[in-house]
């Protein structure tokens, strides 16, 4: 053990390594989202990511995990997520054009129940059910390629279009909010694309009429283009913008030109390929291939592909970021309870329009997938920060901010997003770009209606059919449903031995819900299994158990105040680097994130902290540490 306090030469040498690179370094951001899929649901069962083998699943107060679902429709009290395709066969293409649950305000707030998310079956018993690596083996690929994030929430505890309204405007208008502040306004909820309002006062009128964010790129001047066919699936939604409806009488008007006309995919490939791509693209692809159930997700893994192979062959790979969501989970659950505002915050908690919950937070809702595709998210890393399509606006203003542009921050996001949803900044490694491009797997093009052609188009017409793979799937298959696994071995499986084995490095400030090693100059923070804390030799899998770290957080839902807990024999860290079995004699450690690739720094109330030295000891240290840890998270089944 040594204790020691960094001279200034060690500050000095810190301050000399700091960033070489910057977010100036991005010279194009494409936005594109995808629809209705929910994390659990996609990416449970992968390693190093907060999924099946959360160590910190709620408890609810039956004593059962959140994961024991509360399932009215059967005899059985209890359903926990269950593998689409246990039984195989043909059931891992026809469970591809399946279609189930529901997505809309009031289920919900029924699945959420309070707080205690535990109702999800209350609407489909296959809201359960999850996908593995082979049933969407490209999308894995990318997410291991790249950086995935694990704690990225829709907006809205909603559907589509509320969701993609916050997407484009920061906000869906809700009372407090500073698009509405006095009430008076109206909300949008759920999916309505009819003139007026639905039936009861103020809820879900269109058209809209707030300010959306690229109305703020346009006014400072930034160049921005939206890339749709006319097959959009109605998911544009700034064509529900009463500006934008005024501006399509008028197809030069920015509004329209870049905002709400049909130029197409294809050419945002050719943009893309060529370098021509304008400062920031909106990418809404067609409805077939947008993943919304039953449209199939290897069709939608297929149109991925396409938009990663544009952005990371083209000539600007070097400088592009692709940002790639889904805007809400489809009614599919999600087993992490939502990081909301504090009951009563202005602008996120509402009274229930519809008087059945009482007052209960807008959003931010269940967790959905999101990943980054650039040169600084490279290598297979998962992202921790709490998220929403508020962090998206966030990410450009900074970048936005940074090459010079002013007043181009959206005055609808409301203060509570702004103060602790992420911005995504920690997500990039700017002083360490890596330019290759890993193997994405690649899949079978989506099929097309080829037997008719346009016949204005002749040949033409014929390669660009109509997308037919939902209802191939649904008619060569009788059977798109497995029979629900009820009973004792689903009830009582070990949701820890789901996922696969592996590990992701961590970037972003620390959240609960994994398995943690720590690590500095080849060595890691250790559990020697006698009651005190040491360093052991780190590896390169970091498998071992006695490495393994579970933090607890303390406070509020967005604190970086935590207890350690060892994962080997459930003990806690103390200030002294001894470790107790009583949680009370547990000391309290704050956790922060030195930003990518400067890692992170663990430190007690008293202001002491600790890390690895290079030749295998614990170094404490008081106030600067002069290296930061870095931080692993780890699944294993030891």
């Amino acid at each position: 053990m040594v204790f020691s306090k960094p001279s200034l030469t060690w500050a000095t040498v810190f301050v000399a390594a700091a960033s070489a690179g910057s977010l100036n370094d991005i010279k194009h951001v494409v936005l594109f989202m995808q629809e209705n899929r929910a994390f659990d649901h996609y990416y449970g069962s992968m390693a190093g990511v907060r999924g099946f083998a959360d160590p910190n699943v709620q408890i609810n107060p039956d004593n059962t995990t959140v994961f024991h679902q509360l399932d009215p429709n059967s005899n059985v009290t209890y359903l926990t997520p269950w593998y689409w395709n246990y039984l195989g066969g043909d059931y891992y293409e026809s469970t591809q054009c399946t279609t189930v649950g529901d997505n809309s305000y009031d289920v919900m707030q029924t699945s959420l129940n309070g707080g205690l998310n535990n109702k999800w079956p209350s609407s489909s018993a296959f809201t359960l059910a999850y996908y593995k690596r082979r049933d969407i083996p490209t999308h894995w690929s990318i997410a291991d390629g790249w950086t995935i994030a694990d704690m990225y929430q829709e907006s809205v505890l909603a559907a589509t279009d509320p969701n993609r309204v916050h997407w484009m405007s920061g906000t869906v208008n809700q009372a407090g909010s500073p698009s509405n502040p006095d009430g008076k306004g109206s909300i949008i909820i759920d999916n309505n694309a009819t003139p007026g309002c639905d039936t009861e006062p103020n809820i879900n009128c269109y058209p809209f009429t707030w300010k959306t964010v690229p109305e703020y790129w346009q006014e400072a001047g930034v160049k921005w283009q939206l890339y749709q066919d006319a097959d959009n699936f109605e998911d544009n939604m700034l064509a529900y913008f009463q500006q934008y409806q005024d501006a399509s009488k008028n197809k030069s008007n920015p509004l329209t030109k870049y905002g709400n006309s049909y130029i197409g995919l294809d050419k945002f490939y050719s943009d893309a390929m060529n370098g021509t791509l304008p400062e920031i693209s909106i990418i809404i692809g067609p409805a077939e291939l947008a993943e919304h159930p039953p449209y199939i997700p290897k069709d939608g893994g297929w149109l991925q592909k396409q938009v990663v192979d544009a952005v990371t062959k083209g000539k600007s790979a070097k400088n592009t970021a692709l940002l790639i969501s889904y805007d809400e989970g489809g009614g599919y659950a999600d087993h992490v309870v939502p990081f909301t505002a504090p009951k009563g915050t202005k602008g996120e908690w509402i009274e229930d329009p519809y008087n059945k919950y009482g007052e209960v937070p807008i959003g931010p809702g269940f967790r959905i997938p999101f990943t980054v595709i650039s040169p600084w998210t490279r290598g297979g890393n998962v992202f921790t920060e709490h998220a929403d399509h508020t962090s998206q606006i966030l990410f450009v203003e900074k970048w936005l901010a940074a090459k010079g542009y002013k007043n181009i921050q959206s005055k609808e996001v409301n203060p509570w997003r702004r103060e602790h949803m992420s911005d995504l900044v920690n997500m990039f490694d700017f002083d360490h770009p890596d330019y290759s491009v890993p193997n994405v797997v690649d899949q079978a093009a989506p099929l097309r209606d080829t037997s008719q052609p346009d016949p204005e188009d002749g040949l033409l017409g014929a390669l660009y059919g109509n997308y037919i793979g939902t209802t191939k799937c649904q008619s060569d298959y009788k059977n798109h449903y497995p029979p629900v696994p009820y009973g004792e071995d689903n009830v009582n499986q070990d949701m820890s031995k789901i996922p696969e084995q592996g590990f992701k490095a961590v970037r972003g400030t620390l959240t609960e819900g994994r398995y943690l090693t720590f690590e500095h100059s080849g060595y890691a923070l250790t559990n020697n299994g006698h009651g005190h804390l040491t360093a052991s030799k780190a590896t390169a899998k970091h498998e071992q158990i006695s490495q393994r770290w579970i933090l607890h957080q303390q406070g509020l839902g967005d604190s970086n105040v935590f207890i350690i807990q060892s994962a080997k024999d459930k003990t806690y860290l103390k200030i002294n680097m001894q470790l107790t079995k009583n949680i009370k004699d547990a000391t309290q450690f704050t956790i922060k994130s030195l930003g990518t690739p400067k890692g992170y720094t663990i430190q007690a109330a008293n202001g002491q902290g600790l890390t690895t030295t290079s030749w295998g000891g614990i170094e404490q240290y008081q106030g600067f540490s002069p290296a930061g840890l870095s931080v692993f998270s780890v699944t294993y089944q030891q």
